[in-house]
């Protein structure tokens, strides 16, 4: 957790903010992240970053576009040193809420918030530390929704259960949590939602921003678009999944999923492949282009992903001890195969 300083300055920061841009990772940890602090102070717009893993210079025509007083970036493991130093030279301050570990030097400009870099180091979702420090009661089912999608059962978990005995089930274990739940399919619709159009996210963000409880988002006519968007993509990624598990049927130690296509969904694969297929190393692979991004999910795997992808050209990774992504080139994918295979032999 953010220590109470932390918590204090951050507060501080948003609450000072009348014109704030947040950017936020392209899932429902960094959705719910940037909904509670939105819905915090009232005003605001947001942004899902869709490049991968990095968060690239090009998204500072954003900031010429909207002209913020406040940049926050939120659930980034890594962010272009160009574009902050674009931000630093027009004098606008960063806010910058992460929990991913990294060894990258981080520039003395940036307001920076990583539980994995205090004294007491932690790890928990980005939306769990964005609850920490907004604590706006109306807003906990989105902060459960945020932390359990990113296999985090926060200690106001209980909360949640007693508030929508309905929604929500008696458990300590995320994965279970999720996909036993309605929990997990307002996950899935923002996960889904996200991988829209700009125009429909937009009007997904709008509907969020004013969403008086979970139902709304279940139940509320208004929120059909998302239904679906999510009964659209559901059902190809049902597909996938019954092809990731007949390959997994047929592997030993590591789950090898490879796919292609329009639709970038390897995180969530991964996810439901390793509540499927517990204690196995999931490699799921997603290419499009000349590209491959990678989702991998396994006990202490952090290390053995970066030597698997060290010597690569080209090649960016990172994340949690047990939850990693990256990309490489498609030329690299059997050596990537080859190596991950020998460092974990």
């Amino acid at each position: 957790m953010l220590t109470e300083k932390q918590v204090k300055e951050a507060r501080m920061h948003l609450e000072k903010a009348q014109n704030p841009l947040f950017f936020f990772d392209n899932d429902p940890d960094g959705l719910c992240s940037f909904l509670l602090l939105q819905r915090y102070i009232g005003r605001g717009k947001g942004v899902a970053i869709k490049s991968f893993p990095e968060l690239i210079p090009e998204y500072f025509r954003k900031i010429q576009e909207l002209n913020p007083d406040y940049v926050f970036i939120l659930d980034k493991p890594l962010v272009s040193v160009g574009f902050l130093e674009e931000v630093n030279k027009i004098n606008v301050p960063v806010v910058w809420i992460d929990h991913h570990s990294t060894d990258k030097v981080i520039p003395e400009f940036v307001h920076y918030y990583n539980p994995t870099m205090n004294r007491k180091k932690t790890e928990e979702p980005v939306t769990t530390l964005c609850y920490q420090i907004t604590q706006k009661k109306e807003d906990l089912w989105i902060a459960v929704i945020g932390s359990v999608s990113d296999g985090f059962v926060p200690k106001f978990y209980p909360e949640f259960e007693k508030k929508y005995p309905e929604l929500s089930m008696k458990s300590k274990s995320a994965p279970e949590i999720f996909y036993r739940t309605a929990i997990g399919k307002m996950a899935k619709i923002m996960s889904f939602g996200l991988k829209d159009r700009t125009t429909n996210v937009v009007n997904m963000l709008k509907f969020l921003e004013k969403a008086k409880g979970p139902h709304d988002l279940l139940d509320d006519p208004r929120s059909h678009g998302f239904q679906r968007r999510f009964v659209q993509i559901d059902s190809k990624y049902q597909i996938l999944l019954r092809k990731a598990i007949s390959a997994g049927k047929k592997q030993k130690k590591i789950l090898f999923f490879q796919y292609g296509g329009d639709l970038s969904i390897s995180s969530d694969l991964s996810n439901e492949l390793t509540y499927l297929f517990k204690n196995r190393v999931i490699v799921v692979i997603y290419v499009k282009g000349a590209k491959a991004n990678i989702s991998v999910r396994g006990k202490k795997i952090r290390e053995g992903f970066l030597k698997s992808i060290d010597g690569l050209e080209g090649a960016t990774g990172g994340g949690h001890e047990n939850a990693v992504g990256g990309q490489i080139k498609i030329e690299d994918i059997e050596k990537f195969r080859e190596k991950m295979e020998k460092n974990l032999g």
